[in-house]
């Protein structure tokens, strides 16, 4: 096992993952109409203006299948992609209404691509009915990989840091073959598989931001999950069984649906409380307004404000144009379908007060966004029946995220550490297991590596049945995490002042890149 995560790690943690190894298990053989990696003579520009022309016409098949997809509107570096997967396994005409979460409605067989090159392990694609942020009936995408020997029956949803606006960012679009910049972490995230399928278990990775890329809202991540985990189980190809053991597994965007989908449970997916032997997650976004003070301004993170807000606006159907500042408006019309690997340490210098009218300069002041804030804040929602592992770091200074204000404080740089202790604490409260690990003066992206490995192992003991560690009486003291309340707006004043944003943002926004 040991060596497994040494290879597994292989190591190098960036800002959307780890590095892939140059070796995987081998899998039967897969599907024969999988497209081949981009040729030497097929060349994907990328430009800074999305309006370029390009030579090579968008959709056009080349001699190896794939489809040039062209620049991606809206993307602030103008990213050029490629792609091979097939739309129309993404769409349902059946009325959904007529189906229970979890039921399947399609399925198909792929090969795993990483990064766009087809590896020899095999893919069962699921299409199935979910819902979203508000309730309403939708279509999930999961991708279960199956094991290179015999299956041990049991299956692990891993839960990708995909964080995009995009929904052709999702990770079933990057396994069947489809490369952005957006898709660079899901194929940067091989690598952590490798443990899990060389020991027998299946994986499961769920588009867990659903069909419209709702990112941040951590309500859908969660019910997402839950289904992709129910088809799974349902799944006649899979022969997983009703009773199959099943573990939780997050980082960072991850965190979210991992976090969720253990609180959700109980009441969500009652049918697969028993199936649930835990869930390890690290870098969890508990409470997103803390979020929003803690990287406001900050150099490398700040490009993460205006991807939440328009995410939550997006999945709650919010309208915030008539409180945004014409920055606010210019900024998440750039950013409409971005991902972080494209934002991450580009859109420096971003605070709210510069994105809003000098009105709404507090986020409470908004017309509907408490309601939604109090909707994705963990603290709020039921808690979890199962052991826990979360891993947090406290050294977002590294990344030039300094402490927030009084009742926030530290971070890794993103997340906020003093959040992620309340988190703990709670599911100890309501009588959970809880191993908490504080990784003193590493940021976001480095403790990845001190939390998979430990992650992985914690994980197979539940698996194992062994009795789950617990640091519960021993976490330190966190943050006050209780519901927001409405405040009104500031008096309307012509001249009052309107902030602009500082850093890389401003410089950007200056010369319109």
């Amino acid at each position: 096992m040991k060596r497994l995560l040494t290879t597994a790690l292989a190591t190098v943690t960036t800002a959307a993952g780890v590095v892939i190894p140059s070796v995987l298990p081998s899998a039967e053989s897969p599907s024969a109409w999988a497209a081949s990696p981009t040729p030497p003579h097929v060349k994907v520009q990328s430009d800074p203006n999305p309006n370029t022309v390009v030579p090579i016409p968008p959709n056009t098949r080349t001699q190896s299948g794939l489809r040039y997809q062209g620049p991606m509107a809206g993307t602030p570096l103008g990213g050029a992609s490629i792609r091979q997967s097939n739309p129309a396994f993404y769409h349902e005409d059946r009325d959904l209404k007529e189906f229970k979460p979890g039921d399947i409605l399609g399925q198909r067989r792929i090969s795993y691509h990483a990064l766009g090159l087809k590896l020899p392990v095999n893919v069962i694609q699921i299409r199935y009915r979910t819902t979203d942020a508000q309730g309403r009936p939708s279509v999930g995408v999961t991708s279960v990989v199956r094991p290179n020997g015999k299956p041990n029956g049991k299956l692990v949803s891993y839960h990708s840091v995909y964080d995009s606006l995009n929904p052709e960012h999702s990770p079933s679009r990057a396994i069947e073959g489809d490369l952005a910049l957006g898709t660079f972490s899901s194929g940067m995230e091989t690598a952590v598989l490798i443990p899990f399928l060389a020991q027998g278990y299946s994986v499961a990775i769920p588009d867990i931001e659903g069909q419209k890329a709702d990112f941040a809202a951590g309500p859908e991540y969660g019910q997402v999950t839950l289904d992709g985990i129910r088809a799974a189980l349902n799944s006649k190809r899979l022969r997983l069984g009703a009773k199959a053991k099943v573990g939780l597994l997050g980082y960072s965007g991850g965190a979210i649906a991992t976090n969720w989908a253990a609180q959700l449970a109980p009441k969500y997916a009652p049918d697969l409380q028993p199936n649930l032997v835990g869930a390890a997650t690290g870098g969890t976004l508990v409470n997103p307004i803390h979020d929003v003070k803690y990287i406001n301004g900050s150099p490398l993170w700040a490009g993460v404000l205006p991807m939440a807000v328009t995410g939550l606006a997006r999945a709650y159907d919010l309208d915030l144009d008539p409180y945004l500042s014409p920055y606010g408006k210019r900024i998440m019309t750039k950013l409409r379908n971005a991902s972080l690997f494209e934002v991450h340490a580009q859109f420096g210098g971003i605070t709210y007060e510069s994105m809003f009218k000098p009105e709404y300069k507090d986020p409470r002041s908004v017309p509907g966004l408490v309601d939604v804030l109090n909707k994705v804040n963990m603290n709020l929602a039921p808690n979890p029946k199962m052991p826990f592992m979360i891993g947090q770091t406290n050294g977002g200074f590294v990344d030039g995220t300094m402490p927030g204000p009084r009742g926030i404080g530290k971070g890794d740089g993103v997340m906020v550490t003093g959040d992620v202790r309340s988190i703990a604490h709670k599911y100890c409260s309501a009588g959970n297991r809880v191993l908490y690990r504080e990784y003193e003066l590493l940021p976001h992206t480095s403790a990845f590596a001190l939390w998979y490995p430990e992650a992985t192992v914690w994980l197979m003991d539940r698996f194992a049945g062994r009795p789950a560690p617990t640091s519960c009486g021993h976490i330190p003291r966190g943050n006050n995490l209780g519901a927001l309340t409405q405040v009104k707006p500031a008096p309307k004043n012509p001249k009052a002042h309107q902030p602009q944003p500082g850093g890389i943002a401003r410089i950007r926004d200056q010369i319109n890149l």
